[in-house]
């Protein structure tokens, strides 16, 4: 039985009668041992299960397409020449070796399969999960694998990983990696610039060092940072400073300015201060210029044609109005006559319509 399992070199007479004196220590070896109980079998699979309880640490796997390279459950490698009829199997239980540990032979074995080996030493198969951060693509891999020693049995993706565990590890990504992993949409962005304009702390610094008072909320069961919703961002750090620092950044950096002409205008407080572009019309009737702020801060206007080309920049519009409007006025008049250009721009009725939609307008009213 011996000669039909196991492969050895130069086998004939003495060696033949060695290998069956070797079988039946092993299974003596088998019966003495603490171990799971299993039915009796006979044949290959019974030497196999034998070889398998004797040598657990001599379990082998195949891992290359010839059958030359095995991994063991001890973490050994072995060789096995590729012309073995063992060659092929998945899985073997080893029963001899010769040769130095970087590169043991494989002298005897018997083929075994995977599930066999699962059943037989089900109690020492480790299952693990982990959950890792990738910042270049803002996301966790969760992964489960199972492992019999140094074996890897199987690995994938872990579809029932942990939801607070895969939020902390989004939380824990912003943290090493920075805020600008973050997709800031315009609403969180325009508020964190209102926020520093109007005193009120948004600014990278206090947002890592809350983190945890923020960011959690908006990243539970999700997966990447790129899956959270727009505006979530903005609500969360409404929520971060609180009612009343919301009121204040709304009273002392307000997002749009309003015209005389009722036309809304958002308001960029980045670079340079607070500014805002809008057609010239919208502020006939303005006498003053408008700021912002408890400092007071003037607004930069932008002006621009009806067209939306650049008309003028100013920090001081009644100087505007009483200075260079004239020649302005002179040129637009020809190039926008339907459109009305006052001689007192800041005594004027603000509009954004032409002179005979104003017209129609007040002969209807």
């Amino acid at each position: 039985l011996a000669a039909r399992v196991w492969r050895w070199r130069g086998e004939r007479g003495a060696k033949a009668e060695a290998a069956r004196r070797l079988a039946a220590r092993w299974a003596g070896l088998v019966s003495n041992q603490d171990g799971p109980s299993r039915p009796p079998a006979s044949g290959r699979g019974d030497i196999a299960t034998s070889i398998a309880l004797a040598f657990p640490d001599r379990l082998a796997r195949r891992r290359d397409g010839n059958g030359e390279a095995w991994a063991s459950v001890g973490g050994r490698g072995f060789r096995l020449d590729s012309a073995s009829t063992l060659a092929s199997a998945a899985w073997l239980a080893v029963a001899d070796i010769s040769g130095s540990a970087s590169g043991e032979r494989i002298l005897g074995a018997a083929t075994i399969d995977a599930e066999t080996v699962e059943a037989l030493f089900a109690d020492r198969i480790d299952t693990t999960r982990t959950i890792a951060f990738d910042p270049a693509t803002g996301a966790v891999e969760a992964l489960r694998e199972r492992r019999l020693g140094a074996i890897r049995l199987s690995s994938g993706p872990d579809p029932s990983a942990d939801r607070e565990a895969i939020a902390a590890a989004l939380v824990e990504g912003v943290r090493a990696h920075g805020l600008a992993l973050l997709l800031w949409d315009e609403a969180a962005a325009t508020l964190r610039t209102r926020a520093a304009f109007a005193g009120v702390a948004l600014d990278d610094a206090t947002l890592r060092d809350r983190l945890d008072d923020w960011l959690p909320a908006i990243v539970t069961g999700k997966r990447r940072l790129s899956a959270i919703p727009a505006g979530a961002l903005a609500e969360a750090l409404r929520t971060l400073v609180g009612w009343d620092a919301v009121r204040r950044i709304d009273r002392l950096a307000p997002a749009d300015f309003v015209s005389p002409a009722g036309s809304r205008h958002a308001i960029d407080y980045g670079d340079g201060g607070p500014r805002v572009e809008l057609r010239v019309q919208a502020l006939f009737g303005l006498a003053t210029h408008p700021v912002v702020g408890e400092a007071r801060t003037p607004l930069i206007l932008s002006l621009t044609s009806p067209a939306g080309r650049p008309i003028q920049t100013t920090r001081d519009l009644p100087g505007f109005w009483a200075g260079s409007w004239a020649a302005v006025a002179k040129e637009m008049r020809g190039r926008y006559p339907r459109h009305p250009w006052p001689e007192d721009p800041a005594s004027a009725s603000a509009t954004l319509r032409t002179k005979n939609a104003d017209a129609r307008a007040r002969g209807s009213g």
